[in-house]
């Protein structure tokens, strides 16, 4: 498999994370953001969207980060990672949903200020990130992951803006199980870090 992606993408971190923790081998190929090779000719047959992450599994081609991880999970039979039941399933793509949404337009976006130097503005997106984190520390009372015992691709979805927001000056500190479930994703068997932003840069 080929995973086409950028290192400081939390979005193609999103999938080289799964890959990971799956434990399939991939090759990574770099697509320079800061040159837009996105936007060339070759990548957009690729992904029209001109967006990573872009997953090659031997000529099947799955764009989106989302995506990536439920053709993973299905493919390869993980209904530990993707629960198949009504309930799970539901469960699992609510969360999906959340970060397609909340945290795209939270803690991603925040982030995309400083380390992209999007216009967005940030004292909306960093108050929107808190929304989202207090909803999250509640919901993590009395539970590990986010769905049922143990990890789904639902945790993976979450973690990659979620560790990184403090680089996108939303604080963690008041979270205290949002940290520790930070922590238990980053304990787990094939974990892969996401790259830390160079301090002072902002991508064009």
């Amino acid at each position: 498999m080929k995973l086409y992606h950028f290192a400081l993408s939390g979005h193609a971190h999103r999938a080289r994370l799964f890959l990971s923790l799956l434990g399939i081998p991939h090759e990574l190929v770099d697509v320079d953001l800061k040159s837009a090779a996105q936007k060339r000719p070759e990548y957009l047959a690729l992904n029209p969207f001109g967006q990573v992450p872009v997953l090659d599994d031997g000529g099947t081609i799955i764009a989106d980060s989302n995506a990536i991880l439920v053709y993973l999970a299905t493919k390869l039979g993980r209904t530990d990672w993707l629960p198949q039941d009504a309930k799970g399933a539901a469960a699992v793509q609510r969360w999906l949903s959340v970060a397609a949404g909340d945290l795209a337009f939270g803690p991603a976006a925040a982030r995309l200020i400083t380390v992209f130097g999007a216009k967005h503005n940030p004292d909306d997106v960093i108050a929107r990130a808190h929304v989202l984190l207090k909803r999250l520390e509640a919901h993590l009372a009395g539970r590990d992951w986010l769905v049922g015992t143990a990890p789904t691709i639902a945790d993976v979805a979450l973690y990659s803006y979620l560790s990184s927001a403090p680089e996108g000056n939303v604080d963690l500190s008041a979270y205290a199980r949002v940290n520790a479930w930070l922590r238990r994703i980053e304990a787990l068997p094939g974990f892969v870090a996401f790259a830390k932003t160079p301090v002072g840069l902002a991508a064009a």
